[in-house]
Formats: structure tokens, sequence, C-alpha cells
């Protein structure tokens, strides 16, 4: 049953903590982990309206996903029509997932004007999402803590969904983006992929066994020093496959940087969020994120900016009629 409007759909940021596999030898490749974090979040609204069009930011993007979605669906421009509000948005091109959440949040308020299918995977085919990670599909969907299986094939299937965990309650997370160099996408990202060398096999296998058998149950068993220590170790070893592209383990400059500051504060579990500039630091306490948010303002610098808070239990949120609550 399609709805009369407006649909309000409010989605989280997702970190992406690393791939698992780029040689692809047992039939796929990439594959990763990630979480979804509810600061910064995008807020998208739908309403029925006589043309197709956008205001907001990243307005241009939003109508372009639409376009997509309405020829995947086969829509004339009359069943396409709406106009789409982005009322608040993820930092674009920073290693926080902005351009999958924009287009999951397009594909899902427009499915939900027309009554069409709103399965997560059908949304992102149906805008071109998840050709290489699904990380930010299933957070979408989810929320919390995702492990994907990676792409079998060119026949462009969602990766699926091996394992999603709630991160422990308590946990906070410092996510810190700097102003640096925008993180690779499209075009450029597939060429960088492409130029890549294979990484050893040896390397692809302690990964795995990193996040099998000391990620996942650090999580399970609510153990921050372990999981911090997992996952500093997936970053090197992950960051090593992409620093010919990068420039190192973390992009040079700010990104870099703050790595290294955010491990000294004394957070865990830091890193680079996909490409970059993103970083994040993960607590035991808000006390603790709090201090180290603040340490982290009083760095940055104009032009960067600082979110802190714990991780989404959920996924994008969809409401009718009134937008969420979230500020």
């Amino acid at each position: 049953m399609s709805v009369r409007g407006p649909v309000f759909v409010e989605a989280p940021a997702r970190l992406h903590f690393g791939v698992l596999d780029l040689r692809g030898d047992l039939g796929r490749r990439f594959g990763g982990v990630g979480a979804a974090v509810p600061s910064p979040s995008l807020l998208l609204e739908a309403r029925p309206a006589p043309t197709l069009s956008a205001e907001g930011p990243d307005a241009d993007r939003a109508l372009e996903f639409a376009r997509r979605f309405a020829g995947h669906h086969g829509l004339a421009a009359a069943d396409a029509a709406a106009h789409l509000v982005v009322h608040r948005g993820i930092p674009a091109h920073s290693g926080l997932g902005s351009g999958t959440q924009l287009a999951l949040a397009v594909a899902r308020a427009l499915a939900e004007l027309r009554g069409l299918p709103t399965e997560v995977t059908a949304l992102a085919r149906a805008v071109g999402r998840g050709r290489r990670s699904a990380i930010g599909t299933w957070t979408f969907a989810l929320g919390g803590f995702v492990l994907e299986g990676g792409r079998k094939g060119e026949d462009g299937a969602v990766a699926p969904l091996l394992a999603r965990l709630p991160l422990p309650g308590a946990w906070r997370c410092v996510v810190v983006v700097p102003r640096g160099k925008p993180g690779l996408t499209g075009e450029e990202e597939a060429a960088a992929f492409a130029r890549l060398p294979a990484p050893a096999a040896r390397d692809v296998e302690r990964v795995a066994h990193l996040v099998l058998m000391q990620l996942l149950p650090a999580i399970a068993e609510a153990d921050l020093p372990a999981f911090g220590a997992a996952l500093a170790e997936v970053q090197r070893v992950t960051g090593g496959w992409f620093a010919p592209a990068q420039g190192g383990v973390f992009a040079p400059g700010p990104t870099g940087e703050m790595v290294e500051r955010l491990r000294g504060w004394g957070a865990a579990g830091v890193g680079q969020s996909s490409w970059g500039p993103a970083v994040y630091g993960i607590t035991a306490s808000s006390e603790e994120s709090q201090a180290i948010a603040a340490r982290a303002r009083a760095v940055l610098g104009a032009g960067g900016v600082v979110y802190d808070g714990g991780f989404s239990a959920h996924g994008a949120r969809v409401t009718r009629g009134a937008p969420p609550v979230s500020p």
C-alpha cells in the first residue's frame, strides 16, 4: 500500500573497520566488518509532489538516486514524482557512508510512497549500492556491528550478512572528521582497487582469524581491551593493503595524526573508517569519550568536526506524517 506522505527516514552513519579479503581465492572478494553510529546521521523527508525535486545538503545526489530508483522500477515520470528534503546530512566523502545512507534513504522513502518492496537488498539494487562493500547496507537495515561475507562474481547481488551483534551499551565512540583530503569514491575508488596488488595469503588468513576468534568474541563478552587490540591489528594489516593508494597504513596528514592522538589519549579500537578522513576511537564510558572529544576539538582547527556518542542499536528509522524526535 502506498503512503500519501510525508515519509521521514533517519539513518545512522557507518564506520568501516576493515576489509576481509582482496585476493578472492575462495570465490569471494572484499567482505568486511563495521558498525553503525547515531551521530552523525541523515534525516530525509519525501512527500508527494507534481514533479521530482529536492532541496537541502546533497540535493543533487538525492535526485540522482531517485532517478535510478525510478528507472529500476520502470516508473513513469508522474509515478516517480516526489519532493525530497535532506534536513540533515552525513559529511560527504569522509568515510562514513554518506552516499550509501542517502541512496538507501531515498529508495526507502520512495518505496513507502509508491507501495514498492522495502527489503534492504532490493533497495540497494534499485539505487546501485553494495557493489563492493555491504557494510552500509546492513547497518542501514539493522544497526549494531555487522560482518558481511563479500561479493561472489559480478551478478550485482549484495554481499550476505554473516553476523550482526549489538555493541555493549556502555561503549562509546568518538568520531573525528579532520579537514583533509576527501576519501575516494565512485570511479576513482574503483580505479584504486584495480591498481592494488593482491595481499599475501597469510595476511588474509590473519585478518579472518582475528575477526572470528578475537573481535567477535570480544563483543559477545563486552571485552573492550581485546576488541581494541584485535581492531588495531586488523587496521594495521588491511591498512597496509591500501597503503599504495592512500600513502600509508592511514591517510597521511591530519587523518594519520589524529589516529595517533586518539591512541595516545587512551582510546581503544582506534582507526580510520574506510578511505577516511574520518577516524574513530572507542572508550568504555561516556566520561572517557567526552574527555577525548574535548581534546580532539581543541586541536582540530577550523573545518573539522567531532561526534561523541554510543553505537546504534537499530538501523534506519522510518516514520510517517511527523519527523523522528532525534535532534
